[in-house]
This record gives C-alpha cells, sequence and structure tokens, in this order.
C-alpha cells in the first residue's frame, strides 16, 4: 500500500509518474514538527537501507548524508554528498516500510549519527511530498515504489560490452591506437569513450577538426570493428561570440538567470559559461536536439558529465578570493592566515553559496537553483533522452549521467562518479548497486581500476573480477594518471580473460537487466533480501544476490589470495581463470574461506540453479546465441529473455524461451 503526504507547497519534480491522491492523515511511523523534521525512532535490530548513491555500506545506520548534488572525487568515509540524490530508504525491522522523500533541494538524513537510536529527516523547507510504502517484504515494498517512478531504462545491447576510455584520448590516432591494440590481442571491446579532448576548446556539440579531423570516418571506421565511439557532453555552454549554441541560447532566453534577471555565469572546462536552464520544456528540446549534430557523424551513445552542475568558481567570488590573499600574502603569513588561504581557493569549487545566486524559470515563476539543486542533471538526460527519441525513434541510444535524481531512471542510466584507484572502492560501488536498483537504476556501475589516483596490476585484476558483472562495464582513468588500458600490464593474458568471461556471461547478464526492468525488480540485491529470518545474512555487507541464480563476493583488499564468504544456502562455487577453463565445487550452507589466485574469478551458482554462458565474441553483435550452454546444478532449467537489442520498445522484439 502506498499513502502520500503533502507538506506546503512542493515543486513538481517528476520522480513519481502515477497518480497518488494525497491523504489527509497524519503521516505513519515519523513525528514532523512542521518545519520539515521528520523523526523516527530506532530500534537495535533495525536495518536501513536505501539513498542510492551513498557511502558506508549496504546498512545505512550510524552516519549522516546529505541529499545535495556534488562534484567530489575525493570521497572518504567522512564524505556525506555524492553526485546522485536518491532520498528512498527501506527500514526493516520492528516495523519495515518504505518512505519516498520527494525533495528537490538540500535534505539531510540524520540515520543514527547524532542520536544511535533516532533518525532524523531533515528537508530545508517544508515544501515537500512524502510517500510511504508498506507491503509484504522489502521485495515487494520497492516493486510497488518502483511501479510509481516509472519503467527504468534499457539501453542497447551493444552498451553491456567491454568500454575502453579515457580523459587523454588526445587524437583520432589515439583511438585508432586503443582499437588495434585490444584487436591484436584478440580481446573483445564493444566501446571507446571520448572525454573533453575531442571538442574544439571544451565547446558542446563541437569537434576539434585539427585533432579529430574526421569524426564521422573514425566512427564508421570503429563500427565496421563492432566499436561504438561514446562522446561526452558537458552542461556549461561557453561563453563566445560566434558560437552557435550560445548565440541561441542568450537569444531565446534559453540559460539560467541571475538575480538581476541577466544570464548567470559560472566557470567550468571552457572557462566562463552558461547552464541551460533545463528545467524549461522549451530549453530542454532545443538543448537535446543539438545532439543530432553527433548522431549524424555515426554516434548513438552519450555520457552526460559535470551536470550537478559543478561550478569551478563565479567570477565575484574569485575576486573576493584574490583580494584577501592579497592581504594574507602581504605580510609573514603564520599558520592562521595560511589555512585561511588555502581554505579559501579550495573553497571556491562547488562553493554551495553559489547556487543560490542563479534562478530557474518553472512555469514563469523564477525559483531560486538551491531549491531544485537535485534536478539538474536529471533533466540534461532528459533533454537528451526525449530528443533523440525524436531524431532516431526506431533504435536506443545510450545515455548515461553522472548527476541524477530519482526519475532519472526513465531517461538513462548513471555511472558511480569520478571514484580512485583505492581498493575501498570496489566495496563502495559493490555496496551501492543494491540501493540504486531500488531507486530504478539499473544501467549503472564504476569506473573499473578507479578514475583518479595510479592503478597497479593486481587492483585491475580484483576490480574487473567484481566489475564484470555490472551492466555498466567501463575502464575509465584521467589524464596524468598511469594509463590503465588491459594491453599496459605485463598480464595481459589475465585480464583479457577476464574480458572474454564476461561476453560469456552477457547472455545472463542482459537477460536478468531486462526481467528487473521489465517487471520492477531489482538486479542486485543484500542476501537478507531473499533470505530474511538468517540473522547471518543480515550483517553480510560484502557479497551480493545477481537476478536469482547467482552470488558475488569479490575480492577488494591488497595482496588477498582469498577470502571469506558466507553462504546462506548450500550453493555450486565456480572458478574461472578464463571461459573455458574451470572447476566447480559444491559448498554447504555456512562460512567459508575461499582461495582465489590473483587470476582466477570466483563466483557461486545458487542451490539447484543455473545460468547461460556463450562463447564469448569479438563484440555484443557476434554474440552466438544458438550455441549458449547452461553452466550450474544439472537438471536445473533457465528462462532467457532477449530481444533484438537495438529497437526503442524492447517489449516489441522481446523473446523468452526454457533453456534447460
Amino acid at each position: 500500500m502506498i499513502q502520500k503526504y503533502v507538506f506546503g507547497n512542493p515543486i513538481a519534480t517528476n520522480a513519481v509518474v502515477t497518480e497518488i491522491k494525497p491523504t489527509q492523515e497524519p503521516i505513519p511511523f515519523f513525528t514532523t514538527d512542521g518545519n520539515g523534521t521528520f523523526t523516527y525512532s530506532l530500534s537495535e535490530e533495525d536495518i536501513v537501507y536505501g539513498l542510492g548513491e551513498q557511502i558506508r555500506g549496504i546498512n545505512k545506520r550510524g552516519w549522516q548524508y546529505v541529499s545535495w548534488n556534488y562534484d567530489n572525487p575525493n570521497h572518504h568515509e567522512d564524505t556525506r554528498s555524492l553526485y546522485g540524490s536518491h532520498n528512498f530508504i527501506l527500514i526493516r525491522g520492528t516495523k519495515t516500510f518504505g518512505a519516498f522523500f520527494d525533495y528537490a533541494g538540500k535534505m539531510e538524513f540524520d540515520i543514527g549519527y547524532t542520536k544511535r537510536n533516532l533518525m532524523q529527516i531533515k528537508a530545508a523547507k517544508n515544501d515537500l511530498t512524502v510517500y510511504i510504502i508498506t507491503g509484504e517484504n522489502e521485495k515487494d515494498i520497492v516493486k510497488q515504489f518502483r511501479k510509481i517512478i516509472g519503467k527504468s531504462y534499457i539501453p542497447p545491447l551493444w552498451a553491456f560490452g567491454y568500454g575502453q576510455s579515457r580523459w587523454g584520448y588526445k587524437t583520432e590516432q589515439d583511438i585508432r591506437d586503443v582499437a588495434k591494440q585490444y584487436k591484436d590481442a584478440g580481446v573483445p571491446l564493444d566501446s571507446i569513450y571520448l572525454d573533453i579532448d575531442y571538442m574544439e576548446r571544451y565547446k558542446d556539440f563541437t569537434v576539434d577538426e585539427t585533432r579529430f579531423p574526421d569524426l564521422k570516418g573514425l566512427a564508421a571506421d570503429m563500427k565496421e570493428q563492432g566499436i561504438h565511439l561514446v562522446p561526452i557532453i558537458d552542461a556549461g555552454v561557453k561563453i563566445e561570440d560566434g558560437y552557435p549554441v550560445y548565440e541561441e541560447g542568450v537569444q531565446k532566453n534559453y540559460f539560467c538567470k541571475n538575480a538581476e534577471g541577466g544570464d548567470f555565469v559560472g566557470a567550468v572546462w571552457p572557462g566562463r559559461v552558461h547552464f541551460p536552464d533545463f528545467l524549461q520544456p522549451e530549453t530542454r528540446d532545443w538543448f537535446g536536439k543539438k545532439y543530432a549534430v553527433l548522431t549524424e557523424m555515426g554516434i548513438d551513445g552519450f555520457w552526460n558529465d559535470m551536470n550537478e552542475p559543478a561550478i569551478f568558481y563565479t567570477e565575484d567570488r574569485l575576486e573576493d578570493t584574490c583580494n584577501k590573499i592579497k592581504e594574507l600574502t602581504s605580510g609573514n603569513m603564520g599558520i592562521d592566515e595560511y589555512f585561511t588561504f588555502t581554505g579559501m581557493v579550495a573553497g571556491l569549487n562547488g562553493n554551495i553559496g553559489d547556487y543560490d545566486k542563479f534562478y530557474h524559470n518553472i512555469d514563469g515563476q523564477m525559483v531560486k537553483h538551491s531549491e531544485v539543486h537535485n534536478l539538474y542533471g536529471m533533466n540534461m538526460t532528459r533533454s537528451a533522452f526525449e530528443a533523440l527519441q525524436e531524431i532516431r525513434p526506431e533504435q536506443r541510444t545510450l545515455f548515461f549521467s553522472r548527476s541524477s535524481y530519482v526519475g532519472a531512471h526513465r531517461y538513462g542510466g548513471i555511472w558511480q562518479g569520478d571514484n580512485k584507484s583505492w581498493w575501498s572502492h570496489i566495496l563502495q560501488s559493490m555496496q551501492q548497486l543494491p540501493a540504486l536498483n531500488m531507486a530504478g537504476f539499473l544501467f549503472t556501475g564504476c569506473d573499473t581500476g578507479g578514475f583518479g589516483c595510479d592503478t597497479t596490476e593486481d587492483l585491475m585484476l580484483r576490480w574487473l573480477q567484481y566489475s564484470l558483472f555490472t551492466p555498466l562495464f567501463r575502464n575509465h582513468s584521467a589524464d596524468g594518471t598511469r594509463q590503465q588500458e588491459l594491453y599496459q600490464f605485463d598480464n595481459f593474458a589475465a585480464t583479457g580473460e577476464m574480458i572474454k568471461i564476461r561476453y560469456s556471461l552477457v547472455p545472463y547478464l542482459y537477460s536478468e537487466f531486462l526481467k528487473a526492468a521489465l517487471q520492477d525488480n531489482m538486479m542486485f540485491r543484500p542476501l537478507a533480501f531473499d533470505f530474511p529470518e538468517d540473522k547471518m545474512a543480515q550483517q553480510v555487507e560484502d557479497q551480493l544476490l545477481l537476478g536469482d541464480e547467482l552470488m558475488i563476493a569479490p575480492i577488494y583488499h591488497q595482496n588477498a589470495q582469498g577470502r571469506y564468504v558466507y553462504l546462506p544456502e548450500e550453493m555450486m562455487l565456480v572458478r574461472m581463470k578464463s571461459h573455458d577453463h574451470y572447476e566447480t565445487e559444491i559448498l554447504p550452507q555456512g562460512h567459508h574461506y575461499v582461495a582465489a589466485a590473483l587470476d582466477e574469478l570466483v563466483f557461486f551458482i545458487r542451490n539447484q540453479k543455473a545460468i547461460p554462458f556463450a562463447a564469448p565474441a569479438e563484440s555484443t553483435a557476434k554474440t552466438d546465441w544458438n550455441s549458449v550452454q547452461l553452466l550450474g546444478y544439472a537438471g536445473a532449467s533457465y528462462e532467457l529473455y532477449t530481444d533484438d537489442g537495438i529497437s526503442s520498445n524492447p517489449e516489441s522484439t522481446l523473446k523468452i524461451s526454457t533453456l534447460s
């Protein structure tokens, strides 16, 4: 059952697409002070799931989380905000229910942080809608929530292949070299990503003709090899006379405004920029149709970035900072002056005060950006999705975004932001998957190997052994870091085999993705969702169920040659060094130490289950679906979902067959 409670005058977010009549009864479970604060008493056994892209485990108890989309690549354990805001929580314990706080501004979730047995949720203003969901169990509650927020985006099949990316592929030849190295080694590859290097001075919908003289020809050549080019699009539009996107936006009033009614100026990669007002339908239509500049060159996938929106600085704050620095550095700087100096410089980027300086036009009303901040990235992706449906109605386009809010899952996927080459970020990514699935985000994954810092061969191998199970499977790194294309490492044979195993698993992963999207289910679940009476399963934070057949338990510690796992039921251990060299062993319910050499993938097939497993292909397009065999328990069967992988309506070509 779903009940809707309206407080004050909420701004429409478009998160919920099902019409639900609000109730006039007091909100259950929570006490509220009428000022946007909701309080819930936690019992010792209560578990709190959800919040999508946040840190600190599957159970969110014990920390304070802030929903405020924020460009923060250095997320340690003390981080409170990341790139997306997904205000859905699920409490399991003395009372089991879900709650969605539909609010686009800043919101704090104190889940036993200030007081261990108290949860306080605070909206910046008491203008929000709250949905309370009760049901038979956790999976039922999630399914009900997923039904009211709309079906999840389904990308083209090729998006499930391996993707190679780097900020730093500066020329057409760089792209051709990457493709050649993988092809010569016989390692499958479905996509190569173009970061900001391909643009002319970081201007959206432009191509640097010196470094990429024939992008259309390059895209065509890559497609002949089964490789799709996926360029980046940023939110900020460079302020430059003669640049058509800028001039059109100014002329037609498509940009966010400052307090005086002029176009707001921030600074990002191109320097001074304006931000499109994506909350205006006319702006979304205008900006989205600009993607045709690239689709006409043969591009059929995009990733939207910097759309929190990230702001490096505003001119007035920069001026104030520079003036203050002159004062601080005019004499002998002591420790207080030094820390003031460094703090002011660091405080330029993403300063929360800057989001109070510009406005959106919402149905003729000027609304301060900070009140709708978390909707910006969602509406940028919506802009592209809806326009490409009109431009290319017959086929799917790959979209994923860095910034998001609940509802963005209908328009594209997300990647889990700019991470680091840290072992802890393998675990962090995995722990976000169930909560993201709860909020409808199925097409997701992290930057394999880590975006920032320098990766290592052992870290890359272990990361591949995790990421090869996630729908989005992309190796991405930052300019200036160690190059981490798989052929850069001595043990290319081992990393290449992990990619081939991924391609053998594509029939299973794609089938389970389709089921989850079409049936409003989770693809990744905590063990406790399927074993609710198992007290030990409730404590497991580093294993996940994938579909109804698999359990994954990645290794995320340096130098580890294995790990402990907990099996809530009998399972089949699968140990793989390659797609055609593996061993299986039946393990009983209970605790086990499982050895795993560095070049060895281990995963588990659930009791009396089996998964479809294929021979690896050069690309997803060459997968031989007729040669799919079952891997798992003898006598088990599997219900396989397939479609043509490209039609805009996947259900129109959906085929369901039983393998046995």
